[in-house]
């Protein structure tokens, strides 16, 4: 089993705790939050039977029996925390978004590659079998002409935002708001499939203190348009397009967990495909990070870092809009 600590305490870290233990690759060694959040993970220690849980980083640092670290802390301290890891010579998971822009993104990058350690980001999209599957039947649907994501959920701390309450999911200075959060996965999704676009635009629907609490990413390719809808105050069916002049491809499923999808060829009966292999979205990934480091597999850590600097990229790009 791999050894794991997981950094936070926040509300992703009992889903991310019960994903590395389904996944049957890691063993959760220890869980560390500050000092003001001890009680939550002490609780989170009891209830994942979970070893250790401390409030001092060099805890962990310092832990020559840990192999990896997950980063699932706000969005803006991803890229002090994972520096801070990689530079001690541990392998570290970063949880969506990556980082606050492409140059810090850049940065983790050169890091990793030059200590050669493993340094992935947990986007669950890009590790799901329908994933994968999408990608191969792509060349039954012609020339891709149009894209169209939709990912838009009601937040449920939109309330309170609106009555002046700013949770960090609705802090610019955060890096909060729907395009670094729900729109993250469209992007992902569309650049894991396609690389970067040629041309990039970003309108939204701006907030009382400068945050997207909605908006549409317009993504420019050679021959095709791609375009990402991320709400998170509104909400409507999610889905995944992708039109081809010779047929469609098409999922009803949020971009985080995608499904399923049906596969339609011009002339031909709609085939439906549900490939995935657990229940929780999240396995899929844990499964894939530990498969990569047992089989010493760096080409593929390559490849998922080249996605996430395009993708952050992209990021940087709409947020200049």
């Amino acid at each position: 089993m791999i050894n794991i600590a997981i950094l936070g305490t926040g509300k992703i870290i009992p889903e991310a705790i019960g994903a590395l233990q389904a996944s049957g690759k890691f063993n959760v060694k220890t869980i560390w939050a500050r000092p003001h959040s001890r009680d939550k993970a002490s609780a989170l220690a009891e209830k994942f039977n979970v070893e250790n849980f401390t409030t001092n980083l060099d805890d962990i640092l310092n832990d020559a029996a840990t192999d990896f670290v997950y980063v699932g802390l706000i969005n803006t301290v991803h890229f002090e925390y994972a520096k801070k890891f990689l530079s001690a010579g541990k392998n570290v998971i970063v949880e969506k978004p990556f980082t606050t822009s492409a140059a810090q993104a850049k940065d983790l990058i050169d890091l990793a590659l030059s200590k050669r350690l493993y340094l992935f980001e947990a986007v669950t999209t890009l590790h799901q079998p329908n994933f994968f599957a999408i990608r191969d039947a792509l060349n039954q649907i012609g020339e891709v002409k149009l894209i169209q994501c939709n990912y838009s959920q009601y937040s449920s701390r939109y309330d309170a935002y609106k009555r002046g309450e700013v949770a960090p999911a609705f802090d610019p200075k955060l890096f909060g708001g729907a395009l670094a959060d729900i729109n993250i996965y469209n992007l992902n999704f569309v650049v894991g499939l396609f690389g970067l676009p040629k041309k990039i635009s970003y309108a939204a629907n701006i907030g009382f203190n400068g945050v997207d609490t909605s908006g549409v990413a317009l993504l420019e390719y050679e021959n095709f348009l791609a375009q990402c809808v991320g709400a998170k105050d509104s909400g409507s069916p999610c889905f995944l397009s992708i039109q081809g002049d010779g047929g469609y491809i098409f999922s009803t499923s949020p971009p985080n967990e995608l499904n399923s999808f049906d596969l339609a060829v011009r002339g031909e009966e709609v085939k439906t495909f549900a490939l995935n292999k657990f229940g929780h979205r999240m396995v899929h990934e844990f499964v894939a990070f530990g498969e990569i480091f047992e089989r010493g597999d760096y080409s593929a850590v390559e490849q998922g870092l080249e996605t996430s600097l395009n993708v952050m990229t992209v990021v940087d790009a709409c947020k200049k809009k």
